[in-house]
């Protein structure tokens, strides 16, 4: 498994998208609902220490931050992961080159190269193996509302080793 330091939404924006995975399910594509939260991740390696934590915390003042999800993403090539873009906006940009610079010293063997700035996609991930046959049923579903917007509201420390979430700040 995988840790990572991530973006979390407002409530509202959390259900919206919580509504996309149920509609999704519900026509036999494997969302994330409901074994997740709607999350972006800012950074992600095999472990962070909770050390990291502690250096974030102050970050916790730059939110909330305005934020739209807008088109839908596909990701890989069969099987594909179907997301929402994070739009990207300079704000949201620098908070992540932040947390990925502020939590190299913790992580460990070293950060995924797709959390690298620069090389980031922000996205929130709506389903996971996404059969081809199903991406046109999927990518309908997905786009509703066209756009989302909302508000990041803080923060959080994924463990996935223990399924755990760690709020910082």
């Amino acid at each position: 498994m995988v840790h990572s330091v991530e973006l979390v939404f407002d409530p509202d924006t959390e259900a919206t998208v919580r509504g996309i995975w149920d509609a999704l399910r519900e026509a036999d594509i494997p969302s994330q609902a409901p074994a997740s939260r709607p999350h972006a991740t800012l950074t992600v390696a095999q472990h962070i220490d909770t050390a990291a934590d502690v250096v974030l915390e102050d970050l916790t003042d730059r939110f909330p931050l305005p934020c739209s999800l807008g088109a839908t993403l596909i990701f890989g090539r069969s099987g594909g992961v179907l997301a929402r873009l994070l739009v990207p906006t300079g704000e949201l940009l620098d908070v992540q080159a932040e947390v990925y610079r502020r939590c190299l010293p913790y992580v460990s063997p070293a950060p995924m190269p797709h959390a690298e700035p620069g090389q980031w996609t922000p996205h929130v991930t709506l389903a996971r193996r996404v059969a081809p046959a199903r991406l046109t049923t999927a990518v309908r579903i997905a786009g509703r509302p066209k756009e989302i917007a909302g508000q990041v509201i803080g923060l959080r420390h994924w463990d996935g080793d223990k399924r755990l979430e760690r709020p910082i700040g």
